[in-house]
């Protein structure tokens, strides 16, 4: 049988000795290092907590995982999550949605799309729920939409703010009108905790789209958003094809909606904490330190 190398020149390794030298490149472990995908600067993995995750050159934003979020938040080992055993099922039997569930499980270490807990931030006390966009691209399904609920009834029932991270392609499709229902009873669930006078305030991220900026995400009393996110109901290319219409430049990303009223701040990663913590002081938050003394004095 012919081979297409029965007349290549042999390979000699003194005669390309010098040369060979000079290509000599050292190798660097992918998990050592991390490319920016807008500037190609090359980062150091180590050290990207310490940077928020955004790219010193030219300031692109890596997406986070819940987890990591929750450490750039929340005060260190404060917070207590809720409902962490919940999982998804497949109840429409829905074909190869099992598989998903159980991929979308490895490649994201999480139960489902989102994570929900007590924490203090700036040591003032608050409910967080943050959505992962490793599970699904953070889509809702009943499961994201019941610990959604759970916690806004908990932190109805403990008087306490709610701040709440959005990441999502929208309604998970594979559970059909169970997960559409989800946009009402969340709704619900904020109606509640706002007719107590509780404060909620939503930061939307990138991208925030489908049912979930069409429910829980465009609902708090304060809207931030990080730079540059896209936030909508339809993304951009669904719209122009339905309408037959070219969009605005920036359409649908946080400046543009900021311009139109319905962003009330676009927060950099670096000045977020500072930011809920001012927030949570103006509007009465409970504080940690005074929730103990409470306790160990007796008294209300």
């Amino acid at each position: 049988m012919l081979s297409k190398k029965l007349f290549q020149r042999p390979k000699n390794d003194l005669e390309n000795y010098g040369r060979a030298s000079r290509e000599i490149h050292p190798a660097v472990p992918d998990e050592l290092c991390v490319s920016c995908p807008e500037c190609r600067n090359i980062l150091f993995a180590s050290v990207m907590s310490t940077q928020f995750y955004t790219c010193p050159k030219c300031g692109h934003l890596f997406r986070l995982n819940a987890r990591q979020r929750i450490d750039m938040i929340a005060d260190q080992d404060s917070f207590v999550e809720h409902d962490r055993g919940m999982k998804a099922q497949n109840p429409l039997d829905f074909p190869g949605y099992d598989n998903k569930l159980r991929r979308a499980v490895v490649d994201s270490h999480e139960n489902d799309g989102v994570v929900c807990g007590e924490c203090t931030i700036g040591s003032y006390r608050c409910c967080l729920f943050v959505m992962e966009a490793g599970f699904m691209m953070g889509s809702m399904g009943s499961v994201v939409g019941e610990k959604i609920t759970r916690l806004f009834e908990y932190a109805t029932e403990h008087h306490l703010p709610v701040i709440g991270y959005t990441v999502s392609g929208g309604a998970r499709m594979q559970e059909g009108i169970l997960s559409l229902m989800q946009m009402a009873k969340t709704s619900g669930a904020v109606k509640r905790h706002s007719d107590e006078g509780n404060l909620y305030v939503t930061f939307l991220t990138d991208p925030t789209t489908g049912g979930v900026s069409a429910s829980f995400a465009m609902e708090g009393d304060i809207i931030l958003s990080e730079p540059g996110a896209l936030i909508g109901f339809a993304g951009p290319r669904v719209i122009e094809q339905t309408i037959r219409q070219k969009l605005p430049e920036g359409f649908q990303r946080a400046e543009f909606l900021l311009e139109k009223g319905f962003v009330d701040a676009i927060v950099e990663r670096p000045q977020q904490k500072e930011y809920l913590t001012r927030v949570l002081a103006l509007h009465g938050a409970p504080q940690k330190e005074q929730t103990q003394e409470v306790a160990e004095d007796g008294s209300l």
